[in-house]
């Protein structure tokens, strides 16, 4: 514990960013559903912020939803994510974004499993990278094993 995250300038982000991660993650974009990296990612291990490397969700918290998106029922550490309304394209929705790296990372929604908390974080695969179970403690993420 006590790592600190932190976002790059833009000026990193852009060198180390794919351009669909950074449309996702910047300009609060969206991935094609059924066509991205995690959809059907059945792994064992932790998603974080593409930007930042704040741990967001686990593997043992994913779900196939149907909707085509990696979707969640709870994040791996609340204070990583904040939500706020989004207004946009018509539509009342809540936005989630990683705290630290103020990145997009998709919606949450109130029609996730009701035995789990009843939520649907909808993410999108460009905001995330994957560290393997048996690659977590070299990568500094051990405490969530």
């Amino acid at each position: 514990m006590g790592k600190r995250y932190s976002k790059p300038s833009d000026e990193e982000l852009r060198e180390k960013l794919t351009p669909i991660q950074y449309e996702v993650t910047q300009e609060d974009g969206t991935e094609r559903p059924f066509h991205n990296e995690f959809w059907d990612h059945e792994e064992e291990g932790i998603y974080v912020d593409i930007v930042s490397g704040e741990p967001l969700f686990s593997s043992d918290d994913k779900y196939d939803a149907g909707c085509g998106w990696p979707s969640f029922t709870t994040p791996i550490e609340g204070k990583n994510i904040e939500e706020k309304l989004d207004t946009s394209r018509g539509m009342r929705r809540t936005e989630v974004r990683s705290r630290h790296g103020d990145s997009h990372l998709g919606h949450v929604f109130p029609d996730g499993p009701k035995e789990s908390g009843g939520l649907r974080y909808c993410i999108n695969s460009a905001a995330l990278r994957f560290i393997k179970k048996e690659d977590m403690e070299e990568q500094g993420y051990g405490e969530y094993l």
